[in-house]
C-alpha cells in the first residue's frame, strides 16, 4: 500500500477514535505517561497543523510556535477533525512525494516525514484507545505496512530517545502485539 494512503487511513483512524472520546474521559491516563487524553488528542492536532505549513516548504523558524499550547479549544473533537482534514489536504496532491520537508533533525523526502506521521498516528490510536478503554484493535494492514517501515527505523528512535525500551511480548504475539511492544508500550495493557 502506498505511503499516502497508508498516511490517509491512519489520520482518519486517529479521528474516528477521538470523536468517541466521552465528556468525561479527557482527564484519563494514557500509557503516554506524560500525557492524558486530552494533552495526547493536543499533541496529534499539533502535529497535523504543523505539518501543513512544512508539506508547503516552511521550515521550523518560520513556522515558528504558532502551533504552541492549546488547540483543542471547547470543542476538541471539532478541533480533530479540523486539523485533519487541513492536514490531509495538504498532501492532496501526490506530487508532495517529490518534495523535502525541512525537519529540526534536517532535510527529510516528504515521503519519509509522512511515514512518521503515519507511524505516530496508528501508535497514537492505539494509546487513545487505551486512555478512554475502548477496543484497541488496529487496522492489521496498517499495522503490517508500520512494522514493516518501523524496522528499519526502531534503533534510530530509540537512540534518539523518541521511545522507550521494546516492552515483553505475549506468548505468541500478533503483529499489533509486536509494533505496540517497539514502541515501548506494554501490549497487554
Amino acid at each position: 500500500m502506498a505511503i499516502l494512503d497508508l498516511y490517509r487511513r491512519s489520520v482518519r483512524a486517529f479521528v474516528d477514535r477521538a470523536d468517541t472520546v466521552g465528556p468525561d474521559q479527557w482527564g484519563n491516563p494514557t500509557p503516554c505517561t506524560e500525557w492524558d487524553v486530552r494533552a495526547l488528542v493536543n499533541h496529534i492536532v499539533y502535529e497535523q497543523r504543523w505539518s501543513v505549513p512544512l508539506f508547503a516548504g516552511a521550515t521550523i523558524a518560520e513556522v515558528g510556535d504558532r502551533f504552541e499550547g492549546d488547540l483543542l479549544g471547547d470543542d476538541p473533537s471539532a478541533s480533530s477533525r479540523a486539523a485533519a482534514d487541513e492536514a490531509l489536504a495538504a498532501v492532496e496532491d501526490e506530487a508532495v512525494l517529490d518534495s523535502t520537508v525541512h525537519l529540526s533533525f534536517g532535510d527529510t523526502p516528504a515521503s519519509e516525514y509522512l511515514y512518521q506521521l503515519f507511524a505516530d498516528h496508528l501508535v497514537h490510536s492505539w494509546d487513545l484507545a487505551v486512555g478512554i478503554d475502548a477496543d484497541r484493535t488496529l487496522d492489521p494492514d496498517l499495522v503490517r505496512a508500520c512494522l514493516e517501515w518501523f524496522g528499519d527505523q526502531e534503533q534510530t528512535y530509540r537512540n534518539a530517545g523518541a521511545i522507550g525500551p521494546a516492552a515483553p511480548l505475549p506468548d505468541d504475539p500478533s503483529d499489533q502485539d509486536r509494533l505496540i511492544a517497539a514502541f515501548g508500550r506494554d501490549p497487554r495493557a
